[in-house]
């Protein structure tokens, strides 16, 4: 190892160390949105600046942090542990078996990670990775998250997604500073059709069924169904659409939020927001100029907006066209739940003393049940066009920019305190 490896080497411990000591309520209370990166330029009003700095990518072990903090696997989770009208069982709720930097309802676990910088557009998979690291057997530190991480990163492009800069792409304070040269922008994308389906199945387990409060009538066949779920007091479907978007809304924020506290530890300025026009990105721009992510959508004259469902064999939603009808997506995530490496088969590892016991002791879905979930979900894919019935099938709400701060500008235009002493050391402890 050369000299200067060696220096590298050690100015990267250094900086890791560092980190892992920054107090968690230094990051909470020293939490602003930093827009200003090197390289940015103000063009008007009493802000107007233009930075004499070119932009700086994000290293690869920056770029890295953000994303295990956004999206890292941290150990199985523990489940649902006890519900008394199936007593003796374990809650068989969850479809993911490994738990994550954020929260999941139930353990649905049904979103990934995607990002766009100067060097392309990649996705970084993790919700069925299981649990690269496991506290019961090792230390959990930055660097073992970024070793076993590594390789789950997958290229779908070499260029950085691109809009043109006016609404309605980005929101029109946003045009000027979001996914800019040097930028790092990260995003979860949500599986509402996945998280849906898991919604019913969760509904079916303590004995509720949808009705369809939006046609006034109850879905035809459910009340074969009778004891199973309780069919003369249905939960209204727009309730439960918006039930499901709530969900899946809160898991998505709160990825971005997890990555923007370690930002704060790092120094790196940026924010997290819900300015992209997530249509754009998805692929549904309608202009095929402006791919986004390039996923499939669909339109229809019962929708205000258009569907975006995913694209082959990259992040597709548990619904058609990516499944010939409800009754496959229903089979597909039931194999996700108590197939190989899910969390309710005996074989998959977890963090009881006896896991195999925990996880078996899940009741697979019978038939009789799999019938049931499959008949409402069909019922508002039937009905609506699309599953959910209501709301999208994939989901972006909040972005998260990470980028080096130019802190000439907070100098001379904001008063002392505007950044953090990480903030201001951080070229000479991280490059």
């Amino acid at each position: 190892m050369s000299i200067d490896t060696a220096s590298a080497a050690d100015r990267q411990s250094a900086a890791l160390a560092e980190l892992a000591q920054f107090p968690l309520l230094d990051a909470l209370y020293g939490r602003r949105a930093r827009r200003i990166s090197l390289g940015s330029t103000i063009p008007d009003g009493p802000l107007a600046y233009e930075s004499p700095h070119d932009p700086l990518p994000l290293s690869e072990l920056e770029r890295m942090l953000v994303l295990t903090s956004m999206a890292g696997t941290t150990g199985w989770h523990y489940s649902i542990t006890r519900n008394a009208t199936y007593a003796g069982h374990m809650a068989n709720y969850a479809a993911g078996a490994g738990g994550r930097t954020f929260p999941s309802a139930a353990g649905f676990q049904t979103s990934e990670l995607f990002f766009t910088d100067d060097s392309g557009t990649y996705m970084f998979p993790t919700r069925d990775a299981g649990a690269l690291v496991d506290p019961a057997e090792e230390e959990i530190t930055s660097e073992l998250m970024l070793e076993r991480h590594g390789e789950r990163i997958v290229k779908l492009s070499d260029k950085r997604i691109e809009f043109p800069r006016e609404e309605p792409y980005y929101e029109g304070h946003n045009s000027w500073c979001v996914n800019v040269p040097g930028s790092l922008l990260a995003f979860p994308v949500g599986d509402l059709a996945q998280h849906a389906l898991a919604g019913i199945m969760f509904l079916t387990q303590n004995g509720y069924c949808i009705t369809d409060d939006v046609n006034g009538r109850a879905i035809p066949g459910i009340e074969r169904f009778r004891g199973l779920v309780d069919v003369d007091d249905g939960f209204p479907l727009t309730f439960f659409d918006q039930y499901m978007l709530a969900e899946i809304t809160a898991e998505l924020a709160t990825s971005c939020y997890a990555g923007m506290l370690v930002l704060q530890g790092m120094g790196l300025g940026g924010w997290m927001f819900d300015g992209v026009d997530r249509f754009s990105m998805l692929g549904a721009s309608g202009d095929p100029d402006i791919p986004g992510l390039g996923f499939r959508y669909d339109e229809d004259e019962r929708w205000s907006v258009p569907n975006p469902t995913g694209r082959e064999g990259v992040f597709e939603a548990f619904c058609p066209p990516h499944y010939p009808d409800m009754a496959a997506a229903v089979d597909a995530l039931c194999e996700r739940k108590f197939g190989a490496g899910g969390p309710h088969n005996a074989d998959t590892p977890g963090a009881w003393s006896e896991s195999a016991l925990v996880r078996s002791s899940a009741q697979v879905h019978d038939e009789r049940f799999r019938e049931c979930v499959t008949l409402q979900a069909q019922y508002m894919y039937d009905t609506f066009g699309k599953f959910p019935a209501t709301i999208p099938s994939l989901m972006i709400l909040n972005y998260l920019q990470a980028h080096h701060l130019d802190l000439d500008f907070y100098d001379q235009k904001l008063r002392p305190g505007s950044y953090l002493p990480t903030h201001a050391r951080h070229m000479e402890t991280w490059h």
